[in-house]
């Protein structure tokens, strides 16, 4: 039998045996007399007719699946009829309703005896009240269905029968089983049976077949997504859409809601050929509709309004704080909200909406709903309850013995604010901080957050709570809660701060952190912080209380003008303020730190001027570093530092700094994300870096408090150059401000210009080669004026490579030299590389290429090792095995024409031929597999091209190789060659 692609995603199999039950009208059962079986293509003659169920959670698709079916049969030229058992006029169903309906299919079947039909079922159910009379009534709808069908063949679906009222339920389930219709298959769709019911178990019980449909696989949601939106998207986008469905993350209805929502918000965005999500993963929610909320979310029954209403209202009480079912049933007052709520709660865990853990916390099964939740109007003010959840603990045991026993109500009055006096949050407060720094440090950070609100800027206390904040906050690399400091920073930093050290020692137990040495230490922290999440303060839209806290301390200024240095803001020059140089007090790096030592994730002041100086030239360095305590740094930490300046790698710079001790990598900072992309784009693992380009280009425009710094589209925007898609690398150039002149960006700039110049004729590409080389060599002045050094041999390296392919040997000349130049300025190994590779080109010195080569391969730097293979195929000895080499790594890379065009002009010119990757008969690879596979099921270039995340025009790339390969000339060969097997038999595939 034919079998046909379903669009629905994971649904192939259902689809069909719901259509094969469909198709088997016309069968004979029960002693009946089958009537024709001809009609509809497919139709299986003299089969028996089947009652089939099929059944599955919320938002599984049963009616999508029994509607594709329909479709799918009724295309075929079989006849399928609706049981419109809804119209019934008795609410209360039963007999009567089951008849109407009947009625209304047999009204459908236009053969001329409807009338007499209708009157044989009417004179009976006129009868139907004496003793035998409703069975007497379900014979004759048996019959006269039968009878129908014998005539015109046709097939019955019914659908939402959970919905159906019990009476008409249990009054279907007796027709099914023992007056069965003759020919007629019947195809039930509903939600499983809750355990106790009775009534609404007979209509499975009835069925010959129950087909249920499983929840989504985790490929299959990401197929789903894509044929959603049309487009591929990222990964982290279906893991985000997964994670808040819970136990709906397989409901194809639930992930459409959450993508409805999505885009409705502008949550969604297509970045460099992908959809990214631009909305905090913790912020997905399904459509705030009452309605789809009720199917979806509540198995048994649509909830009713003061339930949404209580559910809404304890979805604001968990979202800000850990409630529990104590603080719940603790309530006095029987009419109150919060009493009201506690009522709801057993029967939303009934209703399996809510779980309670073993600890009595309260959590909603699936997040999407209780963030759609949030967004509906709530009848009681949150922030009320979350006062009175308070003030029920601490009537009974005072502020600071319920803080101290019960640190997780340090949420609650958070979420309160205003609700409770300073008088009781703030005891509360710090005795929860101090009791929960042992076991979690999140909340105490939390806890010294919420303290800060209702602390003056002169109380003594404050500079001690912004310390401690600011100190557990680096400790586990969370900057935007260091960020978050700025406001009370600042008003602390205006107010001057004294008093008697033992006696506030006494009282609080802060030590001498709220001395002024520990608000200078915490604005450097805000200013390190401010650096990871690559926000700068001299950025346009920088928050103005961030720069005026930084102007208060000179020392943190400087550390913030780093950034400019990193690709991080606008460049400005590291210059010192008057006292700011030497070891500036408060240097330390946590609590209690007074040291000026700089042994915490702070950097001191000579670490800041070695940081800055890495980016420099080579005498500055070198002064930097002799700064530095003696042996503080090896030559292996000084190599990373500067290799890491090169790519504007703050992260990587500080961890060589540093050290694996005082260096906290963890986290989720722009910062350390680019640090992975950098390591990404270095070890040839370019899907990966240009993932994390995308998370660093959403997250900046998610309104947290991340930015964006300019060389991670810098890199991305080369990547997509070296692999020859100029229109994306074209879109993350746009992205940069013509004002930015970091090395890397120019390195990008020019690869870009020349290669979209290289598909114009000769004159108009030499034409734009010459523009090219002069745009880079501004971008190389302005770069030197800024003192941006680092990476700059890579943009002259570029240079020289094209004027080498030209006819400008004086050219040629002069950037050599400035090449050379410009080691001797910065005596940089990265630079060193890129002099010996420059004079293997020019010169045709091997050796000094084939060092070049081995100092690339010992630093891991896969993109440099192609580019020194190759020019040790022009200049080598042996250029067929370099050349194999090259075109190995650039297979692993996905190189494209740039780097393909340059391999294949070296190898004409030592007369080598460029190496296949692989014998012309080896089998396919997995990715030609599967592109087979997708064209045998009838997909698109445009679809094949969104689920492989490439553009079409490489998708015909793909399918005119794969042509050749197989000897196939169409799409149509290529399938039947799959399918029958023919490719299996060439050893191109495996076998069954």
């Amino acid at each position: 039998m034919q079998q046909h692609p379903s669009p629905l995603v994971g649904r192939h199999g259902e689809v069909e045996d719901v259509a094969e039950a469909l198709r088997t009208t016309g069968g004979a059962t029960g002693g009946s007399t089958g009537g024709t079986t001809a009609g509809a293509t497919g139709r299986t003659a003299g089969a028996e007719a089947r009652t089939l169920l099929v059944t599955g959670g919320a938002g599984t698709g049963k009616t999508a699946v029994v509607e594709q079916a329909r479709q799918l049969v009724v295309q075929e030229g079989g006849r399928v009829l609706r049981f419109g058992w809804e119209s019934g006029e008795d609410p209360a169903g039963g007999t009567a309703a089951l008849t109407d309906a009947v009625c209304g299919v047999l009204a459908k079947v236009h053969d001329g005896r409807l009338p007499a039909r209708i009157a044989a079922v009417r004179r009976v159910q006129a009868r139907a009240g004496g003793p035998g009379g409703e069975v007497a009534l379900l014979s004759t709808l048996g019959e006269v269905l039968a009878d129908a069908a014998r005539e015109v063949p046709f097939a019955l679906i019914l659908d939402n029968t959970e919905r159906m009222p019990a009476r008409t339920a249990s009054a279907l389930g007796l027709l099914l089983r023992t007056f069965r219709p003759a020919g007629v298959p019947v195809v039930m769709a509903g939600r499983p049976v809750s355990p106790g019911h009775v009534t609404a178990a007979q209509l499975p019980a009835a069925a010959d077949r129950v087909l249920e449909l499983p929840p989504l696989s985790t490929a299959e949601v990401g197929e789903l997504v894509v044929r959603r939106l049309g487009r591929s998207v990222e990964p982290d986008l279906v893991t985000a859409v997964l994670a808040s469905l819970g136990p709906l993350a397989g409901s194809p209805a639930a992930v459409l809601s959450v993508l409805a929502s999505l885009e409705e918000r502008g949550g969604l965005l297509e970045l460099d050929g992908q959809v990214c999500l631009t909305v905090p993963e913790g912020g997905l929610r399904l459509r705030a509709d009452d309605a789809e909320l009720g199917r979806l979310c509540w198995p048994d029954a649509s909830p009713d309004a003061g339930t949404f209403a209580s559910a809404a209202v304890l979805a604001g009480l968990v979202e800000r704080a850990e409630v529990r079912l104590e603080d719940l049933h603790r309530a006095k007052s029987p009419a109150g909200p919060l009493e009201a709520v506690g009522r709801t709660v057993d029967r939303l865990v009934a209703d399996r909406v809510v779980t309670v853990g073993q600890d009595g916390r309260i959590a909603f099964a699936v997040p999407a709903l209780a963030a759609a939740l949030r967004t509906l109007p709530a009848r009681a003010e949150v922030r009320s309850l979350h006062a009175a959840i308070t003030r029920l603990v601490t009537d009974r045991l005072g502020a600071t013995a319920a803080g101290t026993r019960r640190p997780r109500l340090a949420g609650h009055v958070a979420a309160a604010g205003a609700m409770l006096d300073d008088s009781l949050a703030v005891p509360l407060l710090l005795a929860a901080a101090g009791s929960s720094v042992r076991f979690n440090q999140a909340w105490a950070v939390r806890s010294y957050h919420s303290v800060l609100r209702h602390l003056p800027p002169h109380d003594p206390r404050t500079p001690g709570v912004l310390h401690e904040s600011a100190g557990l906050s680096l400790g586990h690399s969370d900057h935007s809660g260091v960020l978050a400091l700025a406001e009370p920073l600042l008003a602390c930093l205006d107010v001057p701060h004294g008093g008697d050290r033992e006696e506030r020692e006494e009282r609080e137990g802060l030590g001498d952190r709220g001395d002024r040495g520990g608000l200078e230490w915490v604005t450097r922290a805000c200013a390190l912080s401010a650096l990871h999440e690559h926000r700068s303060p001299y950025d346009d839209g920088a928050d103005p209380r961030y720069r005026a806290a930084l102007q208060r301390v000179s020392s943190a200024e400087v550390l913030a003008m780093l950034g400019g240095r990193y690709g991080i803001g606008p460049s400005a020059p590291m210059t010192s303020r008057p006292g700011s140089g030497g070891q500036e007090p408060g240097s330390g790096t946590g609590p209690g730190s007074g040291s000026n030592s700089g042994s915490g994730p702070v950097p001191s002041s000579a670490e800041v001027r070695l940081l800055a100086a890495a980016v420099g030239a080579g005498a500055e360095f070198e002064r930097a570093r002799q700064g530095m305590p003696e042996d503080a740094l090896g030559e292996a930490a000084l190599d990373r530092l500067r290799n890491a300046a090169a790519y504007g790698d703050l992260a990587g710079a500080l961890e060589a700094v540093l050290g694996e001790q005082r260096y906290v990598a963890a986290g989720e900072s722009t910062a350390v994300r680019y640090h992975s992309m950098v390591r990404d784009y270095l070890t040839g693992d370019w899907d990966s870096a240009l993932s994390c380009a995308r998370r660093i280009e959403t997250r900046g425009r998610s309104g947290g408090a991340a930015g964006v710094g300019q060389p991670a589209r810098a890199l991305a925007a080369e990547i997509q150059l070296m692999r020859g898609e100029l229109g994306r690398a074209r879109e993350w150039l746009d992205l940069i401000p013509d004002s930015v002149c970091h090395p890397l960006v120019a390195r990008a700039r020019l690869g870009v210009r020349y290669w979209s110049g290289q598909a114009d004729k000769a004159l108009a590409a030499r034409a734009s080669a010459d523009e090219a080389l002069e745009a880079a060599r501004h971008d190389v002045r302005r770069a030197r004026e800024s003192g941006l050094l680092a990476g700059l041999d890579r943009v002259l390296l570029r240079m020289l490579s094209i004027t080498v392919r030209g006819d400008s040997p004086e050219t040629t000349r002069r950037t050599l030299e400035e090449l050379e130049a410009l080691y001797e300025e910065t005596a940089s190994p990265m630079t060193y590389e890129a002099v010996l590779v420059a004079r293997g080109m020019v010169h045709g010195d091997a050796d000094s290429a084939l060092a070049a080569y081995r100092l690339v391969r010992r630093r891991v730097d896969l993109p440099f090792s192609v580019d020194c293979c190759q020019c040790l195929t022009e200049v080598g000895d042996d250029p067929r095995s370099w050349l194999d080499e090259a075109m190995r790594s650039g297979h692993v890379l996905g190189m494209g024409r740039p780097v393909r065009s340059l391999l294949g002009a070296a190898a004409r010119r030592r007369n080598v031929s460029i190496p296949r990757r692989r014998a012309a008969r080896a089998g396919l690879t997995d990715r030609e597999v599967r592109l087979i596979g997708m064209v045998s099921d009838g997909s698109t270039n445009r679809q094949i091209a969104a689920r492989l995340a490439c553009s079409e025009k490489t998708v015909e790339q793909r399918l005119s190789r794969l042509f050749r390969r197989t000897g196939c000339r169409s799409r149509v060969e290529l399938a039947a060659a799959w399918l029958d097997g023919s490719l299996a038999r060439q050893g191109l595939v495996p076998g069954p």
